[in-house]
């Protein structure tokens, strides 16, 4: 089992220190979530949550995740980095590209690309990309991004996207592997079809099993279950060793903690100290103890 500390959208000052202790107590991995705004009026629904409310957003530090991600790699040198996940449809994939190859070579490949469509229409709205036909835009450019990723010349002619022949240079020497979020049938054809890992936002160990099942199921259906696969998982089974074994049991491969209700509407009032002390809590009680 991995283990990635979430910073769970803290005050900017605290994500350095955080970062540092996080590598120094052995956490395998840093994940941030991504958000570009706020809207003063909105009437999406968040989808994990039990209400759909989203009130506790509003407010919320949210910090770009590849600059994010650039700072804290030059400070570290061996934890890795995630997106739990960024809102890639809202995007043009041949400049996202770029920006995760630059990443990957600047972080000595140290960084795993987490991928979601997002589920408010006013973040299409804002970046002005149409809403419909998202599922097929993400699509797309996960094959572009992938293509891209080769060094080689590569071309695209799709649906929603079409691309002459160009070359990225520098592109890493290992591809950023890139885990699709969400909980929908789609979504998990999506990481069984296009993804090298899946990411689970929170959920019971049995919800979390059952969709597990499935996108082993349509990879198999899909002839890529040969093909490494990564299952992460936000869930509170994740904050015990005996839940960790449960985790494992049934293909989890890395658990995300955050050590609050990122969905809570209080605010992040704890000190770095007192955050400090509950990831050295769970590295004795819980990474210690599961290795």
């Amino acid at each position: 089992m991995k283990f990635a500390y979430h910073h769970s959208m803290c005050p900017q000052e605290q994500y350095a220190p955080l970062t540092l202790e996080a590598e120094r107590l052995g956490f395998d991995t840093i994940t941030m979530p991504d958000s570009i705004c706020y809207p003063k009026e909105a009437s999406s629904k968040y989808p994990y949550n039990a209400d759909g409310s989203r009130e506790f957003l509003d407010g919320v530090p949210f910090m770009e995740p590849f600059l994010l991600t650039a700072h804290l790699a030059a400070l570290t040198s061996t934890i890795r980095f995630s997106t739990s996940v960024h809102k890639l449809a809202v995007h043009e994939p041949a400049l996202i590209a770029k920006s995760l190859s630059t990443l990957a070579v600047l972080s000595g490949n140290r960084f795993t690309y987490g991928v979601g469509i997002s589920p408010w229409a006013e973040d299409f709205e804002v970046t002005n990309v149409a809403w419909e036909k998202r599922g097929k835009r993400m699509d797309e450019m996960i094959e572009i991004i992938n293509g891209l990723m080769s060094g080689e010349y590569f071309s695209y002619k799709g649906d929603m996207f079409e691309l002459p022949a160009i070359k990225l240079c520098p592109v890493p020497s290992v591809r950023p592997p890139i885990l699709v979020g969400g909980h929908s049938i789609p979504a998990l054809r999506r990481a069984a079809r296009l993804g090298d890992g899946w990411i689970a936002a929170g959920g019971e160990l049995e919800s979390i099993k059952e969709m597990i099942d499935k996108i082993n199921g349509f990879r198999k259906e899909y002839g890529r279950d040969h093909l490494p696969f990564e299952f992460q998982a936000m869930t509170a089974e994740a904050y015990s060793a005996d839940g960790i074994k449960r985790l494992e049991d049934i293909g989890v491969n890395e658990v995300l903690v955050a050590f609050r209700d990122v969905y809570a509407s209080e605010a992040d009032d704890k000190t770095v100290e007192e955050k400090i002390g509950m990831m050295a809590w769970y590295a004795n009680e819980v990474i210690a103890k599961s290795k």
